[in-house]
C-alpha cells in the first residue's frame, strides 16, 4: 500500500448547465500553464467531458463513478493516478447532490469528495439572481455533510463581479473569483451533451481564451492553497491477474463515430493481457489483421451513419468476423452498427434488429443487468452494473438481460451468445472484473495459441 499527498480540488456546481466543464477546463489550461503536472477526472459516467480534460491534458481524464466502484477503490484510483508530485481536478456531475436515485446522494459530487477527503468549489451562474445567490450557496453549504470550502461565479462580468461577491459572501464561503462569458470560447452541444473536443478545430484557442479569463477573473492561487487541504489517499490496488500467457489483439473502433469509452476499462483489458489495436469503421477498409476480439464502444454513428454504411468492405469484413465467432462487446454506439439499419440507412447487418432516433432520452441512468442465459460475459444469474443514456429507439431491444434502475423499473436487453454481447447498455469493467476477464479468456480461446 502506498500512500499519496497531492493536493486535488473538485469543482461541483449547481447544476446539469451552469458550466462545470467550461469552469474545469479554463482551470486545468490556466494550472498547466504554470507548469503544475495535473490528472483530471470526471465524477459520474460522462465521456464527453473527460475529452475536453483530455485534450486540454494531453494525456487521458477518468471516471471516479461510486455506482460502479466502492470508496475504496476511488480512493485506491486517485492515488493511483494523481503524480505524488502532481495536481489533481475533478468534475462533478449534475449538482453537487444528485444521486444515483434522486432521492440520495449517493455516488454524486458530495459523496465522492466526502469518501476521498476533497475540497469542493461550487460552480454558480448567478443569473436572474441577486439576494437569492446568497440563500441558494447557503442551501448547498449547509443542506447535508459536504467538504465545500469556496465558491467560483460563472458568467459574470468583470463591472458585476463585486456586486455578486458581496452577496455570495453572505453563504458563509469564501468567492474565489468569476469567469466572465467568453463568447468565442463557447462549445456548441447536441442531444448527447457537447459536441466532443474532436470535433473542434479552434479547440486550443477557445480553451486559451477561457484560461486567459481565468488568470484575470479566478485566484488560481487559492484555489491551490485550497487544494493541500486534501486528505492523504492510500492505494490500495492489486493488479489483476493475467488470464492468458500470451497477449491476444483486440480490436478497437475509434474514431468520430465511436468515441465513447472509459479508460479504465482500456486499463483493465490490458491488465488480463490484451493488446488493443485501434482502427475506423469510418476510414478503414477492413478489421485490422491476427485479431481475437472486437471492441465497439458508443458514441455518434447517426450522426455519420451515411459515411459507415458507404464503407461496404469494413460492414462485411465486420460482419464476417462476428459471424465467425470473433469474440465482441458493442456498446449503445456499437450497438447500432451491429444492427441491421439506422434510420432506414444499412448496417452491419449482424442483429435481426433496426433502430431510428428520437427525440427524447430513452430509459437511461444507472441499471443491474441480470443475465437470463450464459454467454460472453458471465453465466446466467450472473449481475453486473452498467450505465445507460442514448436517443436511439430499436425495433428489438433484445431479452437476454434483465435490466433493473434502482427505482425498481424493470425491462429486458441486450443481445448476447458465448462470443457476443450487444446493447444499449455501457459496461465499466472495473465494476465487475470477471466479465472483462471472460471477453479476454474467450478472446485467447480462439487465438489458441
Amino acid at each position: 500500500m502506498t500512500q499519496n499527498n497531492a493536493p486535488r480540488l473538485l469543482l461541483a456546481g449547481t447544476g446539469s448547465g451552469c458550466g462545470k466543464t467550461t469552469v474545469t477546463t479554463a482551470i486545468l489550461r490556466a494550472l498547466q500553464r504554470r507548469g503544475v503536472t495535473l490528472s483530471a477526472f470526471k465524477c459520474g459516467p460522462d465521456y464527453i467531458d473527460p475529452m475536453f480534460h483530455t485534450a486540454v491534458l494531453g494525456v487521458p481524464s477518468r471516471n471516479l463513478d461510486l455506482f460502479f466502484e466502492d470508496e475504496a477503490g476511488i480512493r485506491s484510483q486517485l492515488a493511483r493516478h494523481i503524480r505524488p508530485d502532481g495536481f489533481g481536478v475533478i468534475e462533478g456531475v449534475m449538482g453537487f447532490y444528485d444521486g444515483v436515485s434522486g432521492t440520495t446522494d449517493t455516488a454524486s459530487a458530495a459523496h465522492l469528495a466526502r469518501a476521498t477527503g476533497t475540497p469542493a468549489v461550487l460552480i454558480v451562474r448567478p443569473k436572474g439572481q441577486s439576494l437569492s445567490l446568497a440563500a441558494q450557496i447557503h442551501g448547498f453549504r449547509t443542506f447535508a455533510e459536504n467538504t465545500l470550502a469556496g465558491v467560483i461565479l460563472n458568467g459574470v462580468s468583470a463591472g458585476m463581479y463585486s456586486f455578486y461577491k458581496q452577496i455570495a459572501e453572505k453563504a458563509g464561503l469564501p468567492v474565489l473569483g468569476f469567469l466572465p462569458p467568453v463568447p468565442e470560447a463557447e462549445i456548441p452541444d447536441r442531444h448527447l451533451g457537447l459536441v466532443t473536443a474532436d470535433e473542434l478545430s479552434d479547440l486550443c484557442e477557445k480553451i486559451d481564451w477561457l484560461a486567459d479569463a481565468a488568470e484575470e477573473g479566478i485566484d488560481i492561487h487559492a484555489l491551490c492553497a485550497l487544494a493541500q487541504t486534501a486528505k492523504p489517499l492510500a492505494d490500495t490496488h492489486m493488479p489483476l491477474a493475467r488470464v492468458t500467457d500470451f497477449p491476444v489483439r483486440i480490436a478497437v473502433a475509434k474514431d468520430r463515430a465511436f468515441c465513447f469509452y472509459y479508460e479504465d476499462n482500456f486499463d483493465v483489458l490490458r491488465e488480463l493481457g490484451a493488446e488493443l489495436v485501434p482502427f475506423s469503421p469510418l476510414t478503414d477498409e477492413r478489421l485490422p489483421e491476427n485479431i481475437d476480439g472486437l471492441y465497439l464502444g458508443g458514441g455518434y454513428p447517426e450522426l455519420y451513419d451515411k459515411r459507415l454504411s458507404e464503407n461496404e468492405i469494413m460492414r462485411n469484413s465486420i460482419k464476417k468476423g462476428i459471424q465467425n465467432g470473433l469474440p465482441t462487446v458493442a456498446e449503445c454506439g456499437g450497438f447500432l452498427y451491429l444492427l441491421q439499419s439506422l434510420d432506414g440507412v444499412e448496417m452491419a447487418g449482424v442483429l435481426p434488429t433496426s433502430a431510428h432516433m428520437t427525440r427524447r432520452l430513452q430509459p437511461f441512468g444507472y441499471v443491474t443487468l441480470t443475465a437470463n442465459s450464459d454467454n460472453l460475459l458471465c453465466e446466467a444469474g450472473g449481475q453486473f452494473p452498467v450505465h445507460e443514456f442514448h436517443y436511439a429507439q430499436a425495433v428489438d431491444n433484445g431479452t437476454d438481460f434483465r435490466a433493473v434502475k434502482p427505482n425498481g423499473r424493470a425491462w429486458d436487453c441486450g443481445f448476447a451468445t458465448d462470443t457476443l454481447y450487444a446493447g444499449f447498455p455501457h459496461l465499466y469493467f472495473r465494476a465487475k472484473t470477471e466479465i472483462a476477464a471472460n471477453f479476454v479468456r474467450k478472446c485467447a480461446e480462439r487465438s489458441g495459441k
